[in-house]
């Protein structure tokens, strides 16, 4: 294998990685950074850590669900936990619904 078939197979690999999470984005809304927190009342980051520890478990165990790419999501959640990290906001409000109904939104103090 030449350097020059590595730098493609990374890049390939890069592609795939940015194309399932902005499919994943597309079809759930901005859920891993903004969720709507209606169990957990923990912030982004933390949720996302405990995807990874869930995924990093499955793969020590080697118990993948059929049809899974556990190794796929380990590395969005990965990406998705510095992309948290990077546009973290002072403070992660809570989501509230406006109305009975209503969409949700920031709850914010001030």
């Amino acid at each position: 294998m030449t350097n020059t078939d590595v730098v493609t197979a990374i890049a390939d690999v890069c592609d795939e990685v940015k194309r399932v999470l902005l499919e994943k984005n597309r079809a759930y809304g901005n859920s891993a950074l903004a969720p709507l927190r209606i169990f957990s009342r923990a912030e982004a980051l933390e949720q996302l850590n405990v995807r990874i520890d869930d995924k990093l478990s499955r793969i020590a165990r080697g118990s993948e669900f059929a049809g899974d790419d556990t190794e796929l999501d380990l590395i969005g959640y990965l990406v998705l936990r510095r992309v948290a990290r990077k546009v973290k906001k002072p403070a992660d409000a809570p989501l509230v619904r406006l109305g009975p109904g209503g969409e949700f939104t920031r709850e914010t103090h001030g």
